[in-house]
């Protein structure tokens, strides 16, 4: 199966595994599962490293190079994916985080997020 990690989880597993929820880790490790990174996220930790966020202190760059070489799946951002958008319901303000579950619900590909708001959207969406 095929799990897009939030921009959160994608951290924790690069960075900070002891931060990644227990039940998550089975799956992430699990052979049979493609891990996938949306191009969204490495935008989102490129934009809130440069403003100093203190939980993006990460080189973007870097992670992404990080992410390819330990076999993580990129997903790039497509038209369709940016159309979906508009068809999702008004649960949530973060655009990076809609952005995401407009490409689980249009790739068919299981979200993985830590956030209840992100959850509360209809379709392939799983919470931690």
């Amino acid at each position: 199966m095929k799990l897009l990690l939030d921009t959160h989880l994608l951290l924790w597993a690069a960075g900070e595994p002891e931060r990644l929820p227990e039940e998550a880790s089975p799956l992430l490790e699990a052979p049979e599962n493609e891990l996938v990174f949306s191009v969204a996220s490495m935008w989102e930790v490129a934009i809130k490293s440069a403003l100093g966020r203190d939980d993006f202190k990460v080189d973007a760059a870097v992670l992404r190079r990080g992410l390819i070489e330990n076999g993580y799946l990129e997903l790039p951002i497509a038209g369709e994916h940016a159309v979906a958008v508009a068809t999702l319901p008004s649960l949530h303000r973060d655009p990076f985080d809609r952005l995401l579950v407009a490409q689980a619900q249009v790739e068919g590909i299981m979200l993985l997020t830590v956030d209840p708001l992100v959850a509360a959207y209809p379709g392939p969406v799983r919470k931690f």
